[in-house]
Order: structure tokens, then sequence, then C-alpha cells
């Protein structure tokens, strides 16, 4: 697939990074719209609790359970697996927003899974629901959308001033 084109520094001078892509995904060419990716996509990923992963460990809480930080990281981990063999070459994808309701403690020892289901494509938007078990319990269920960006513009716009 053809490259983006990238945003010239000068034009987003007073951007942010997100602004950065809003206006990169405005600048290509109709055929780089076309996503390649279809609902449908799915991916899972499998986790361990560790001391490590608590509340306690990561500053979030005070009880010994998995954080709410590393759930949502977790998440957003099946979402990237969910697109890794997809993507076209120089292109990536970034978190953009994240709903998700944290349901139920998951202790140390045990292992939870995240599915990440794309729910949705809009333009280079991708919306994804997701949900965390610990066996048939629903520790956290919700959305991540995702947007899909020309990697080197993105990470330049990164190092841009403010």
């Amino acid at each position: 697939m053809d490259e983006l084109p990238s945003v010239p520094a000068d034009k987003n001078a007073d951007a942010s990074p997100a602004d950065a892509v809003r206006a990169d995904a405005g600048s290509a060419t109709k055929s780089r719209d076309e996503v390649p990716f279809e609902v449908g996509l799915n991916a899972e990923v499998r986790r361990r609790i560790t001391d490590g992963d608590t509340a306690q460990a990561i500053g979030s809480g005070d009880v010994p359970v998995l954080g709410t930080p590393q759930l949502l990281a977790l998440a957003e981990a099946a979402t990237v697996a969910a697109t890794a063999r997809r993507l076209p070459s120089g292109m990536t994808t970034v978190g953009a927003c994240v709903h998700v309701e944290h349901l139920a403690p998951t202790g140390v020892g045990r292992t939870v899974a995240a599915q990440a289901t794309l729910a949705a494509v809009e333009g280079r938007r991708l919306i994804f629901e997701v949900s965390v078990t610990d066996g048939p319990v629903v520790v956290a269920r919700g959305h991540i959308d995702r947007v899909l960006v020309d990697r080197q513009a993105f990470v330049a716009s990164a190092a841009d001033p403010r």
C-alpha cells in the first residue's frame, strides 16, 4: 500500500498529537481511507496475575488484586493483537478512547483472558468491544477505540514542541 502523506510540522505547530492524527487522516488519499480490517476481527490475550499486577504494587489502590491499569493494558493488548497481522507497512494503531467497567476483583495466581472484537470501523477509527474474564466471571467489559496512523509521522508529532 502507498505510504500516507505526512503532515508538515509547521502546519500543526500548535496542535496536539491527536490533532496531528486527525489532520493526517483528513489529508489521506481515498485509496488509503480503505482500512484493511473487517468487523468481527478478534483476538484473545491471557495473563496469570502476579503480585506485580496488583493495585497495591502499581499504586492504583491498596488491595492485593488485579489493578485497573493492568486490566486496561491487557484489554488494549488484545486490541493490538487483533490488528497486528493486518497492519499495512509503516502503519500502526494508537489508543484513542477507553471506556471499561472493572466489575469484579481478581486475585494473585488467577489467569484472566482479555478478548477484543472489532465492532465497527469508522474511517480510520477501529471500535473494539472488549471483555476480561476469570473463568466464567466477567471481570471487565467495555470498548476501546484505536486509530490507524502512519507510525513515523505519529512518532515525529510526539517530538514536536508544544
